[in-house]
């Protein structure tokens, strides 16, 4: 694309060195540009992308969009923020595939991973091609293998990019995770949404939001962008829900669904069983009995969520019920891996999310059987939520395990002793410490018995540990199944 039509379509302070040049691509990467991109210099939590641009130039950066002057000699783009403007330079290198596509993001602290795949499989079970985006990829079909991802939600260039490729691959229909980051930092601002999910929000990325208060006016602004044509699904049981509806535009349609709170869906007659969960789902006062293969009143939750997404797109609640009914779990998401002992692996790494689970694994624990759970937290992450997760796991299990997460650059025993704060007594008996995931993991065949039900909690999906000075292949489902082989 011409430089010059680059300029046209967005907002920049100044142009210096101007000469029109083809730009090929978009990078903020000074490792990874090729010949022929356009530089941007994006300012982030711990490095500043304008340090990198002249080693950017010698790779083959051809412009720069930066916030100040440099003393390079190609054409600059100056922006009050690279962060913002990085977005509309992708929209319009893109051509703003969006626009021609029904996109819809979910967004919440729990649940968005589920919630996406199920509606990927009704929008399927409808005959009706969904594209999938979210913390495990992005995917054009069920059935297709996931491409590497990095983020929740991808950075701008990347998020326009893959919406290009699924226009062009004649798939119509979106479903998108949407993280409270990703709305932060720009990273879907020009991404046309018509509907948008809410499934929860509870405590989370504080680290980065600092407080409730912030975090909340980050999901938000993915339903105040919502418009007169576009639709909402809430949920009405979250204490959250009043003030999102209050500020969505009165021409949007919003269809709330809860289990407690009278809602326009509604799960009634619960039932939990070994092998999954029935209910009867409630709409326009009729009733359809549901009988999943999921598990846990989260995914009774989760459910409703796509359930009203394929609601306000159309597909009959029939058709709903054969997709969900035929719906196995998520990678990662409240996994069963073995059985005697029944071992769980699922990826809640906050307090709410972590009581949710282990809630859902007790009902399938025998009576003469432990709850063991095994988990750790994050390293820099938000960390008065470690004392909070550990009491949770001391309240709800017979015996935990305390190790690593992903520690980073912290120390990880540091986390440990964070976690073990919460607790109100350490029994060595019921209390384990071992801050190598690897043999915390083997000490799990030692100290369980065979009608046991063990959670890993915390990874789930991820098949990688990210330590102090290098990131290593690991993989709890693998760990698991040599340890109990």
């Amino acid at each position: 694309m011409d430089l010059s039509k680059i300029i046209q379509n967005i907002k920049t302070k100044e142009v210096l060195n101007f000469k029109d040049i083809d730009i090929k691509g978009i990078s903020y990467n000074s490792n990874t540009i090729n010949s022929h991109e356009i530089f941007v210099c994006l300012k982030g939590e711990h490095v500043d992308g304008h340090d990198f641009a002249q080693s950017a130039f010698e790779k083959g950066a051809v412009a720069l969009m930066c916030e100040r002057p440099l003393n390079i000699e190609i054409p600059q783009l100056i922006v009050n923020s690279t962060q913002e403007s990085i977005a509309d330079l992708a929209a319009v290198f893109y051509n703003n595939p969006s626009y021609e596509l029904n996109l819809m993001g979910v967004t919440g602290t729990n649940g968005k991973t589920t919630v996406c795949h199920l509606v990927q499989k009704i929008f399927e079970e409808a005959r009706k091609k969904c594209a999938l985006i979210g913390t495990l990829g992005y995917k054009l079909s069920s059935k297709d293998d996931y491409l590497e991802a990095k983020h929740t939600t991808p950075q701008a260039p990347q998020m326009q990019e893959t919406l290009l490729k699924i226009l062009k691959s004649d798939v119509l229909n979106v479903i998108t995770e949407v993280s409270s980051h990703a709305l932060e930092q720009f990273r879907v601002k020009n991404c046309n949404f018509s509907g948008a999910v809410f499934t929860n929000l509870t405590q989370d990325h504080l680290d980065y939001h600092i407080t409730m208060e912030n975090y909340f006016n980050a999901k938000s602004k993915l339903f105040k962008n919502l418009k007169k044509g576009n639709f909402a699904v809430i949920n009405n049981d979250d204490k959250y829900a009043k003030r999102l509806i209050d500020l969505i535009d009165k021409e949007v349609k919003i269809l709330t669904y809860g289990v407690k709170n009278k809602s326009d869906l509604m799960a009634k007659n619960i039932e939990f069983m070994s092998d999954g969960v029935a209910f009867d789902c409630i709409y326009n006062e009729k009733s359809l009995h549901f009988k999943l293969h999921l598990n846990g009143m989260f995914s009774v939750y989760n459910c409703l969520a796509a359930i009203g997404v394929g609601l306000m797109n159309g597909i009959d609640l029939e058709t709903i019920k054969n997709a969900l009914e035929d719906t196995r779990s998520v990678a990662g998401r409240f996994e069963i891996v073995r059985t005697n002992p029944m071992v769980i692996v699922d990826y809640a790494h906050t307090p709410d999310g972590l009581e949710n689970i282990l809630r859902a694994a007790r009902e399938l624990t025998p009576k003469n059987g432990n709850l063991i759970c095994l988990f750790g937290c994050g390293g820099n992450r938000d960390c008065t939520k470690r004392p909070k997760m550990g009491k949770i796991a001391q309240q709800l299990c017979d015996k935990i395990v305390i190790t690593s997460d992903n520690p980073r650059q912290e120390d990880p025993q540091q986390i440990i002793t964070d976690i073990l704060s919460g607790l109100t007594l350490i029994n060595p008996k019921t209390v384990f410490v071992e801050s190598d995931r690897h043999l915390a993991i083997k000490l799990l065949k030692d100290i369980a018995g065979e009608n046991d039900v063990l959670v890993l909690a915390g990874k789930g999906h991820e098949n990688y540990q990210i330590l102090a000075d290098k990131t290593i292949h690991f993989d709890d489902r693998e760990e698991v199944n040599k340890v109990f082989d």
